[in-house]
């Protein structure tokens, strides 16, 4: 089979190889290296919802949904009105960034895109070669969006918590939602013990996104989910009539599992295979945009593309998040509800962007219970 040559191969069209797409096109460093995308799907359809907070304009503003400057947070003990300050909450349909990336490759020459299965990746001498459906090709670095397979083994010492989800666009029958703000995070409808909320994001009057997601070590029924966004529905909203126009469900990993130590000089793991999901949250999207341009940077200087990608302060800070879910999973509630009654969005938004300073992350710290982190630590170093 004939072997096809490349510079760089970026293995799977989500949004992580996407913005890893853009990055390149954006710099005229990259314009003679032959680039080769490899993604089974065919990327038009609307498979995911990204929402992330971010200072002022961005570079995605043309792609947006929906934004709001006001949200709310809920708890059994308080409600609290979230000024964005600085900040607004975004919302992109995964379908127009895949189209408009799509776009933007299409128009660039030194890109080639493949609609193919890669069935296997392997370093022979120091030739990097990709196996698909159709074809192999040899590239000078791959950059691998699939999860290595040692990730689903059960017997190691990783934390391994999902985040599954479902949502529901509804559509009312006559004006029911705020357009002007959202509800980031609702704590009033619990699953069992578990940390769980509902979030809503009104896209008109008469329209609205509502979610419902927990962190737990397993999916749930299709039929449990149904339950709890209807009784969200009814008994939060006080809606009666509604039609379900689109569907979201899926899992996100939230997790310590070590992916950075799959990356060498002929690969690198990205987006939720390389560690991009932050592990004690869940959000990823803003993380594929930074994560694409210091791998840009790191490429032009000469450096390992995943060279200093994560700040290792915050990983620890999630580690240690990871080790109270699992143990204790119906404290992140209350480590929820402490943080946003006790501190400023803006802060909260830094800490969660892994952006804060030494001395604003001890003051979110001390927001909190002390002791669920003291026993995770003795659980973490001393058991």
């Amino acid at each position: 089979m004939e072997k096809i040559q490349f510079d760089y191969a970026i293995i799977g069209a989500g949004a992580a190889g996407l913005h890893l797409c853009l990055a390149f096109i954006e710099d005229d460093y990259f314009s003679n290296k032959k680039i080769l995308v490899l993604e089974k799907d065919t990327k038009t359809q609307n498979d995911r919802t990204w929402c992330f907070w971010e200072k002022g304009k961005g570079k995605w503003d043309h792609l947006l949904h929906r934004s709001w400057k006001k949200g709310y947070f809920h708890c059994t003990k308080y409600s609290k009105n979230l000024d964005l300050e600085d900040y607004s909450y975004k919302m992109i349909r995964s379908s127009n960034f895949y189209l408009y990336a799509k776009d933007q490759i299409k128009s660039h020459p030194n890109f080639e895109w493949k609609t193919e299965e890669v069935l296997s990746v392997n370093n022979n001498n120091g030739a990097p070669t990709i196996k698909t459906n159709s074809f192999s090709y040899q590239a000078t670095h791959i950059f691998d969006s699939r999860i290595e397979k040692d990730f689903f083994q059960k017997d190691d010492d990783y934390i391994k918590l999902l985040q599954p989800f479902k949502g529901w666009i509804i559509k009312t029958d006559k004006p029911t939602f705020d357009t002007s703000s959202f509800v980031m995070m609702d704590f009033r409808l619990q699953w069992k013990n578990r940390t769980s909320f509902t979030y809503v994001l009104p896209l008109s009057e008469t329209e609205a996104m509502i979610e419902f997601t927990l962190f737990n070590t397993q999916t749930l029924e299709n039929q449990d989910y149904d339950k709890k966004l209807k009784q969200y529905i009814s008994e939060i909203l006080q809606i009666e009539k509604y039609e379900i126009l689109e569907e979201e469900v899926g899992v996100i990993p939230m997790t310590d599992f070590p992916f950075h130590k799959k990356n060498n000089n002929t690969l690198t793991k990205i987006g939720t295979a390389g560690g991009w999901v932050k592990p004690s949250s869940g959000y990823a999207f803003k993380n594929c945009e930074k994560y694409a341009s210091t791998i840009i940077e790191n490429i032009k200087a000469n450096r390992l593309p995943s060279h200093q990608l994560f700040k290792m302060r915050y990983r620890w800070y999630d580690s240690i998040m990871l080790n109270i879910l699992w143990h204790n999973n119906e404290l992140g509630t209350s480590l929820f509800a402490d943080m946003f009654e006790n501190n400023h969005v803006g802060e909260i938004f830094k800490f969660l962007d892994d952006e804060g300073t030494l001395i604003s992350d001890l003051f979110i710290m001390k927001s909190f219970n002390p002791f669920p982190f003291l026993k995770a630590l003795k659980r973490k170093y001393f058991v």
